[in-house]
């Protein structure tokens, strides 16, 4: 385990024939589950050898101080092996140790240390690797190419969102390549030493359409009166600021604070560790209407009926597309690369852990650009 020092000893296990068996006992730590109980981590080597339990004869008290002065060998072996960085699938320290619970380790690592957004797909991966593989004393050595290229097809024809539908392309391939960063970290550690990803090939992801707002058709929604007006705050809040519906199905009053003169989102310092913020502007503000307590928008809901007066609310204002409450988003990041915003400062404030992530969005400001200098009419050149 990352930042675990393994501790070795040899056991004497009692049989029933009046002798003990010898092995060696690797101790990884320990963790605590989530009621508080201490479960010590364990991996174990038989060594095939066996002392008398109560030697008589000079004959039995040397057989035991030969299998001793074996077992301190392959001891001391082991140890070595631990010590010099030897750990491929031929060592018996760190090869035992549980690939659930570093996969696990480096889960939590990357929800403290990276956006939140990222520690949630990190999460869902995690969970979704549990359902294919509820057991959690899978070792390294038990990983192989033909247990990876299982989960890949897990992915992709048996594994279930909450509301019980299949995984979309795109989130098994971010999901088979959050496994795939685990084990090139193993192999990083020096934990294996061959690369089992070399057989399986990845998920490519699709290229879907993001649908999105322009800042007209944008102005005609803010004009349009929407029948539930949580609803159209929350959406246009979600255009001002790129956060998503779950950031602001939760915002609440007590994430709103002043600040130079303006205001400013606090995101769950208490998870991260340090303080998290979003600036707002006036206009993004006006929309959270009058301070209370608790939630901001009380009344947002994810809903049927929300989502089919998300359709005709857009209808309404002249909007043809088919815009989800994610659209605000995607409007978000077109809109501040359209009035110049540098790509990395957008990336930023979306929260994205890679600038690749982003980068579709000026993709799409680029296209715009190419069909823009085809809408020149003739000029009878």
């Amino acid at each position: 385990m990352p930042g675990v020092k393994m501790r070795l000893s040899i056991e004497k296990r009692p049989l029933s024939n009046g002798k003990k068996s010898l092995r060696l006992t690797y101790y990884y730590g320990h963790s605590t589950d989530e009621n508080g109980k201490i479960k010590h981590q364990r991996k174990y080597e038989n060594l095939d050898l066996f002392i008398y339990d109560k030697p008589r004869t000079a004959e039995e008290k040397a057989h035991n101080k030969e299998a001793m002065r074996l077992a301190e060998a392959i001891k001391s072996k082991r140890i070595v092996e631990a010590q010099s960085g030897k750990h491929g699938f031929d060592d018996n320290t760190k090869v035992k140790a549980s690939f659930v619970k570093f996969f696990k380790s480096v889960m939590e690592e990357k929800q403290r240390t990276t956006a939140q957004s990222n520690g949630a797909v990190w999460d869902g991966c995690f969970k979704q690797f549990l359902k294919y593989h509820p057991e959690q004393d899978l070792t390294f050595e038990n990983l192989t190419p033909e247990f990876i290229d299982g989960f890949k097809e897990f992915l992709q024809t048996k594994a279930l969102t909450k509301s019980n539908q299949p995984l979309s392309k795109n989130t098994a391939s971010t999901y088979f390549n959050k496994v795939r960063a685990v084990i090139n970290l193993a192999n990083d550690k020096g934990i294996i030493n061959k690369n089992l990803l070399q057989q399986v090939s990845g998920i490519k992801a699709e290229n879907n359409k993001r649908e999105y707002l322009d800042i007209e058709e944008l102005k005609r929604l803010a004009k349009t009166d929407c029948r539930y007006p949580d609803l159209k705050n929350a959406f246009l809040f979600s255009c001002l600021t790129g956060l998503r519906w779950s950031d602001c199905n939760k915002l609440t009053w007590a994430d709103v604070q002043e600040f130079d003169g303006g205001h400013r989102i606090i995101f769950n310092p208490q998870k991260t560790g340090c303080l998290q913020y979003l600036d707002i502007s006036a206009q993004a503000y006006g929309l959270l209407g009058e301070r209370k307590e608790g939630r901001v928008f009380t009344r947002l809901k994810y809903s049927a009926y929300h989502n089919t007066e998300l359709l005709r609310w857009c209808m309404a204002a002249g909007i043809t597309k088919h815009i989800t409450f994610h659209s605000a988003r995607h409007t978000f990041a077109v809109t501040q690369l359209t009035v110049g915003t540098d790509i990395y400062t957008v990336s930023k404030l979306l929260g994205h852990s890679e600038l690749k992530t982003t980068q579709i969005y000026a993709d799409i400001i680029d296209q715009q650009r190419k069909l823009a200098m085809h809408r020149i009419p003739d000029i009878g050149l």
